[in-house]
């Protein structure tokens, strides 16, 4: 009923206020669909205050959502997101103003799939399909390379092309499929399976260009991911550009931000290669020779000490000699004779008594610069 009042008789404005909001809840909860023009997240607050808009008809109205049900979307709200919200309109009495509270905001079109590849993502990583733990090492030098790409696309020239830079004589096994389209995921696994099989395929390369995100949603599917995830052979994904991020990205052994890159990375550069190994070989013969020397300065520590020793023992020999000398010539019966004396020898024995020597005995005596040969003549001591 309308309210009653006139000059004389004027309503309180908190009366209309209040009849207004009494009024507008009577709409209840409805579904409105905009674009989010901005978006007022404050730290630690409860709610979080965004601006709904009508492109079409320019209109825009205030919208207050509970942190929680932000927090809880698949992907993070932005601004310039289309949603469809729950919502109720609700008029503040103390200034008067209309405002919608949210009570579910959920994202169409782009929004709805990004929502969606989220999703799938949360729950391939939750399976242990993005763990580094199972990613393989990459070969050092593949003997052959093998490459999923488009059919006439910069992608394989890129890839190729900086990989025979970098290693002139690198071998390719290319599969050229679509690589978006409705085929598209088919095709690269049926590529991936392929090369995956071969015994001289070393590692796979998966690239293609930039594109929509709608363009790079077969790198995206499922299907695919877990055809990577199960490949033997090591797969390197080059999808598009630096921001694209596709879910193959994840659960490939090496995520590459180009084919450019892909191509830079896949194979050595063999001029670096070349430094290593010049810098190996001298740093090898810097030590050798340390080594050598080192050696040198022992032999000839040894050699030297060993020199001393021997002459050491030479001249402690020397003076054993010596004292030996002296001793035999001491002991010696040579030393008696040259101070006049003479031995007698009887049948080669020294004849010491008379007795034991008969007359006419031949006997020998020892001088000391010769012996003479005598008959004994037996008689009795003057």
């Amino acid at each position: 009923m309308p309210l009653e009042s006139s000059p004389e008789q004027p309503l309180p404005l908190r009366t209309v206020a209040r009849a207004v909001a009494d009024w507008v809840g009577r709409l209840g909860r409805v579904w409105v669909e905009g674009e989010v023009a901005q978006l007022n997240v404050r730290p630690g607050q409860s709610l979080a205050f965004l601006t709904l808009r009508d492109v079409a008809a320019n209109a825009s109205m205030q919208v207050t959502v509970s942190r929680g049900i932000l927090d809880g979307l698949p992907t993070p709200l932005t601004e310039g997101a289309r949603v469809v919200c729950w919502v109720k309109p609700e008029v503040w009495t103390g200034r008067g103003t209309l405002r919608l509270v949210a009570y579910d905001i959920r994202p169409i079109g782009l929004g709805a799939l990004l929502a969606r590849l989220e999703e799938l993502k949360k729950r391939l990583a939750a399976e242990g399909l993005f763990a580094a733990e199972r990613k393989r090492a990459l070969p050092f030098l593949p003997q052959r390379v093998g490459l999923v790409t488009g059919r006439n696309g910069a992608a394989e020239h890129d890839v190729v092309h900086n990989a025979r830079r970098r290693w002139p004589e690198v071998a390719f096994e290319i599969r050229q499929v679509a690589v978006q389209g409705p085929g598209a995921v088919a095709a690269v696994i049926g590529a991936l399976v392929d090369l995956d099989a071969d015994p001289q395929v070393d590692v796979i390369v998966l690239a293609r260009g930039g594109g929509s995100v709608e363009d790079l949603l077969p790198f995206s599917d499922e299907t695919l991911c877990r055809a990577v995830a199960g490949c033997g052979t090591p797969v390197i994904a080059a999808i598009g550009h630096e921001p694209d991020t596709p879910l193959i990205d994840f659960v490939a052994d090496l995520r590459c931000s180009t084919p450019t890159d892909a191509g830079k990375r896949v194979v050595p550069d063999v001029r670096e290669e070349r430094t290593r190994i010049r810098r190996a070989r001298e740093i090898l013969l810097q030590g050798a020779l340390r080594h050598l020397g080192h050696e040198q300065q022992q032999v000839e520590r040894l050699r030297t000490r060993a020199a001393d020793r021997a002459a050491g023992n030479v001249r402690a020999a020397r003076t054993e000699t010596a004292h030996l000398h002296a001793r035999l010539r001491a002991l010696s019966p040579l030393a008696t004779l040259e101070r006049g004396y003479a031995v007698l020898l009887r049948d080669g024995h020294v004849v010491r008594a008379t007795g034991q020597v008969s007359a006419g005995d031949a006997l020998t005596v020892r001088l000391v610069d010769g012996a003479v040969h005598v008959h004994a003549d037996v008689g009795s001591a003057p």
